[in-house]
């Protein structure tokens, strides 16, 4: 008897453990199988029979092998028989089918369900994090998601690389390694940016595992990313509200906690939200050495990618750029190269743009700008090029603090 042939077994089976309210362990679906097979399913038959059932019932289904592959960053379905997968360099497509779009609907809630969310026809979109995978879900369903169910899973790995491992990889170089070791030794609040997938969090935990192990560090996380090398951390990460909306922590609400816990440096894993208020107000009260990471596509774009976010947190233009000239001292911008490889592009220094001279004679655009008071950031060093105008501002930064210029 070949027990896949038998038409509806899948179903029935489905339909079988539903009906039981049991968990969907291997030995419940073994049962299952037998028992719908009318109990005369071989064990041959019941394990074939396990391999293609629990792509229903148990993990990511057929994405389990993408998403165990250690390269993996990013599994997206876009259609049951449209599966991608970035390894690194880019997306490549994978030759991972599913049956149909109900096949894929139905991994998509089951995912969501694990996340302690919910995704039907009432709410047909959904964020979550599968923490025993370290996975962060995103699904959308039909008719939103007009040619099908889609599916995204972004695999979030601890970043474990020191900074020498960096420098042999060609993420940092001599002088790049240098700059960043002195901002750390003179307790310089910085922030990481960069785009999707450049290597902030990788740079960021290499830097966090060469303080001082005397400090005591506080990391605020939305999902777990951050698991840098040193003997005193206290790592704290949010969580979403469940089914009936309630029981949520947010990173403002943790960023708060952390103030309470006598930090030497407080972390925030990536700044997206009304937190940066309260952040720059900690660092403005005495917190130095400071850091977070936020999405931006350059360095100087900084300031208004977190004029942005603080709106939401109801702080004010003029606020922010006051707070953000005063509490941040460095940028250190990642860039991800074509091919995969992550590298630090740019490390600038916030500045007051009031502070630069102008020619008031100018009316142009560049010249009004200079004059407002706002935060700029100041070009310190560039791959490829070198030295920029920034540098006698952080040597002056560094030897605030004794520390030496690199």
């Amino acid at each position: 008897m070949n027990t896949l042939a038998e038409p509806g077994l899948v179903d029935r089976v489905r339909a079988r453990l539903a009906g039981s309210g049991d968990a969907a362990s291997p030995a419940a679906v073994a049962a299952a199988v037998r028992a719908e097979a009318g109990g005369i399913a071989s064990d041959v038959d019941v394990l074939a029979a396990l391999q293609v059932l629990r792509q229903e019932f148990v993990g990511a289904g057929p994405l389990d092998e993408l998403l165990r592959d250690p390269r993996t960053t990013d599994v997206l379905v876009t259609g049951p028989d449209a599966v991608w997968v970035d390894r690194g360099s880019g997306l490549e497509r994978t030759d991972v089918r599913f049956p149909d779009d109900a096949a894929v609907r139905r991994l998509a809630q089951r995912l969501a369900l694990a996340a302690g969310r919910r995704l039907d026809d009432a709410s047909p979109f959904v964020d979550g994090w599968l923490a025993d995978a370290g996975v962060r879900l995103h699904a959308v369903l039909a008719p939103v998601a007009v040619d099908g169910t889609c599916l995204s899973l972004r695999v979030l790995r601890p970043a474990a690389h020191d900074l020498t491992t960096l420098r042999s990889l060609g993420t940092l170089d001599a002088t790049s390694e240098a700059i960043v070791r002195a901002v750390l030794a003179a307790r310089l609040a910085f922030v990481v940016s960069g785009g999707t997938g450049s290597g902030k969090t990788t740079i960021l935990g290499a830097l966090l595992s060469a303080v001082d192990p005397a400090e005591r560090l506080l990391v605020v996380e939305d999902a777990e990313e951050l698991r840098p090398r040193h003997p005193h951390v206290v790592r704290l990460v949010s969580r979403p509200a469940n089914i009936e909306g309630a029981g949520g922590v947010s990173l403002r609400d943790l960023v708060r906690q952390a103030l309470r816990m006598r930090p030497d440096r407080l972390v925030v894993g990536e700044v997206r939200g009304a937190e940066v208020c309260d952040l720059l107000a900690a660092l403005n009260t005495g917190h130095d050495g400071g850091a977070g990471t936020v999405h931006a596509n350059s360095a100087r774009e900084v300031p208004s990618r977190m004029e942005a976010l603080a709106a939401t947190g109801g702080l004010d233009r003029a606020a922010l750029h006051s707070q953000l000239a005063a509490a941040v001292q460095v940028v250190l911008h990642m860039r991800r190269l074509p091919g995969g490889k992550r590298v630090l592009d740019v490390v600038g220094v916030f500045d007051r743009a009031d502070h630069r001279s102008t020619d008031h004679r100018s009316t142009d655009h560049r010249s009004t700008y200079q004059r407002s008071g706002l935060a700029v950031v100041r070009p310190v060093w560039i791959r490829g090029v070198g030295w920029a105008e920034g540098r006698t501002a952080l040597d002056e930064l560094l030897r605030e603090r004794g520390v030496g210029a690199p």
